[in-house]
């Protein structure tokens, strides 16, 4: 087991470096679309180039990093009926999760687009835009995107593993930070207790 913990302590790291890796393509897009948009704007001119360059990193974003997601629990989780149970059986439904829904999809999905890729990249395809990018790099991004994805369920399933044998903590916690979902709920309270509030004052006033 502490081999396989090791396994997956080092398939985080990949997908922890490459969630911070494309954190910077985040920024390069939003350079691109202001550029673009100034071009175009401004100056009346446009390039297919750099459109399609800004849809290349805009599906770099959500394709690597999915694994990343996964890895910091950030996908969201419909847990009605399992937030009731007990955590091992919440873990053995992660288990049952990883195995029978994830892994066989991205496996699928991994399989089907891999010789789309290699048409592409054997027939050097190009975009039919004038002026527009080679099409392989793109098409390569789903069978890696996915792959990270297959690696970052094997290392959740394997600390789900570790879990149930008491050998590491639960890997569905967050570490420290709140999900966007709770953030959001929070600040929905906050507003509506202010409303609330102000309501109230202007009805002290009334009186």
């Amino acid at each position: 087991m502490q081999a396989l913990l090791a396994l997956s302590r080092g398939i985080d790291a990949i997908n922890l470096r490459m969630g911070r890796a494309v954190s910077w393509v985040t920024l390069l897009v939003v350079l691109v679309s202001a550029g673009n948009a100034i071009m175009r704007k401004v100056f009346h001119d446009s390039s297919n180039a750099w459109l399609e360059l800004q849809w290349y990193m805009f599906g770099a974003m959500f394709l690597l990093t999915a694994g990343y997601t996964l890895l910091k629990n950030d996908h969201v989780r419909v847990d009605i009926i399992s937030s009731r149970l007990s955590r091992r059986a919440q873990i053995w439904i992660e288990i049952f999760g990883v195995l029978f829904f994830l892994m066989p999809a991205c496996l699928l999905i991994m399989y089907l687009s891999w010789p789309v890729f290699m048409d592409s990249y054997l027939s050097n395809e190009h975009s039919s835009n004038s002026g527009g990018l080679i099409r392989w790099p793109v098409k390569l991004l789903i069978p890696v995107g996915f792959a990270l994805l297959v690696l970052a369920g094997l290392s959740h399933l394997i600390k789900c593993v570790g879990f149930l044998q008491g050998r590491c903590r639960d890997p569905r916690e967050r570490e420290g930070a709140k999900s966007a979902e709770e953030e959001l709920a929070e600040e929905i309270a906050r507003e509506a207790q202010a409303r609330e509030a102000a309501a109230q004052n202007e009805l002290n006033k009334g009186r």
